[in-house]
């Protein structure tokens, strides 16, 4: 999955598969989270936040299954 970076102060790129609904997300200290069942106008959402870490937290963490590939 291709991922884009991002300004952030602990997320360094971010990706998203709309077909599979997978969100990926790489933290700065290397590890890579993926996001199952991110419906694709959250991921937009996400892309827009002015805070991408407070977005994740707030509207993702909790709200979709998620596992560590990396």
């Amino acid at each position: 999955m291709e991922r884009y970076s991002v300004a952030s102060s602990n997320i360094a790129s971010i990706g998203y598969d709309a077909p599979s609904q997978v969100l990926e997300v790489e933290f700065l200290n290397g590890t890579i989270y993926q996001y199952y069942g991110v419906p694709e106008n959250m991921y937009g959402q996400l892309m827009q936040a002015g805070s991408k870490g407070r977005f994740l937290n707030s509207y993702i963490k909790n709200a979709y299954g998620y596992s560590r590939v990396g």
